[in-house]
C-alpha cells in the first residue's frame, strides 16, 4: 500500500461560491470576532477564506492517498496567502491539487495547494494545507511540500509585543460548524468524539485559528494589511477552555505567535506577515 505519485499536480474541477453579507457576519459571530467590519459582513475575517474552498480541500487526496487511510488523516498545518479581502457580492471560483508528500517514521505528511479567484480570474487567496496520515510511512518523498513558517526560538529571549486571552464558548462548535460548512461529527457529537479517542467534542482547528487571526488583527495588523497567516495545529482545544496567544515581532512587517491552553501549546509556528495598503 503506497501513495500514488501519478495523482500529484492534478487540478480538481472548479467550484463556485457566492459570498453574501449574511454568511460573512455569521462566520464572524461564530468565531467571537469583535471587529466591527467583520461583524457587519462588510468584509470577510481572514480565516473565512477556508469556506469557499472547503469542498475542494480533500478531493485532491483521492488521487494520491489509499482510501483505507482516510480515517487516519489529520489537518496538520494551514498557510493562507491573501491577495485581497473577500467582500459581499464576490463570485469566487476555487480549485486544488496535491503537490507533494513525504514519508516519516510516525506517518506521512502531504500538501494540498488551493487557489481562490474571482469569476474574472483575479487571484483572491492561495492556501497550503498540510495533512498528516498517522501511523503510515509511505517510504518516499515526492513533489513539493508547503513553505516553512517555523517559529524562531531565539524570539523567546524578548517579551511578546502583545498577549491576548480568549474564551472558547461551550456552544462554539455548534455555531462554527454551520457557519463554516464543516459538519465533521467529532466537533458536534460527544459519543463520536470519544469513540475516536478524544476526550470529548473538540473545537474545529480553523475556528481556533480564526480566534488567533482576530487577536493578531486587533493587536498588530492594521485593517486590510494582512498578507499571510500560517499555523501548525499542535493539540486539540475543548469548548469552555481559554486560549492565550503571545505575539512577538520577528522582523519588518513580520510577527510570530503561539497559542496555548494552560501549559499546552495548541497552535505553534504561527506566522503573520503584514503588507502595505
Amino acid at each position: 500500500m503506497k501513495f500514488d505519485p501519478a495523482g500529484l499536480d492534478k487540478w480538481t474541477s472548479p467550484v463556485s461560491f457566492d459570498v453574501t453579507r449574511e454568511r460573512l457576519a455569521e462566520y464572524a459571530a461564530a468565531t467571537n470576532d469583535p471587529i466591527p467590519a467583520h461583524r457587519a459582513g462588510d468584509v470577510a475575517s481572514p480565516v473565512f477564506a477556508i469556506v469557499p474552498v472547503f469542498q475542494s480541500l480533500l478531493e485532491p487526496a483521492l488521487e494520491v492517498v489509499p482510501p483505507s487511510l482516510f480515517g487516519k488523516v489529520l489537518h496538520g498545518e494551514q498557510d493562507f496567502r491573501f491577495h485581497r479581502p473577500i467582500r459581499p457580492g464576490d463570485a469566487l471560483v476555487s480549485r486544488a491539487k496535491m503537490t507533494g508528500y513525504e514519508g516519516l517514521p510516525k506517518g506521512t505528511r502531504a500538501t494540498v495547494y488551493l487557489e481562490c479567484r474571482t469569476a474574472a480570474g483575479a487571484l483572491v487567496n492561495e492556501q497550503y494545507v498540510t495533512f498528516f496520515v498517522r501511523g503510515f510511512d509511505t517510504g518516499e518523498q515526492r513533489g513539493t511540500l508547503g513553505p516553512s513558517h517555523r517559529f524562531n526560538d531565539a524570539l523567546r529571549a524578548s517579551a511578546p509585543v502583545a498577549k491576548v486571552v480568549q474564551h472558547v464558548d461551550d456552544d462554539q462548535t455548534y455555531r462554527y460548524g454551520p457557519a463554516a460548512g464543516d459538519p465533521m461529527p467529532i466537533h458536534l457529537d460527544e459519543e463520536v468524539a470519544r469513540s475516536a479517542g478524544l476526550p470529548g467534542i473538540i473545537a474545529h482547528g480553523l475556528c481556533t485559528m480564526a480566534f488567533t487571526s482576530w487577536a493578531v488583527l486587533t493587536e498588530v495588523a492594521p485593517a486590510g494589511r494582512l498578507r499571510r497567516l500560517a499555523v501548525r495545529f499542535a493539540a486539540p482545544v475543548l469548548p469552555g477552555q481559554d486560549l492565550s496567544t503571545a505575539i512577538w515581532a520577528a522582523g519588518p512587517g513580520t510577527f510570530a505567535f503561539e497559542t496555548t491552553v494552560g501549559d499546552t501549546v495548541v497552535l505553534k509556528d504561527g506566522l503573520a506577515e503584514i503588507g502595505e495598503n
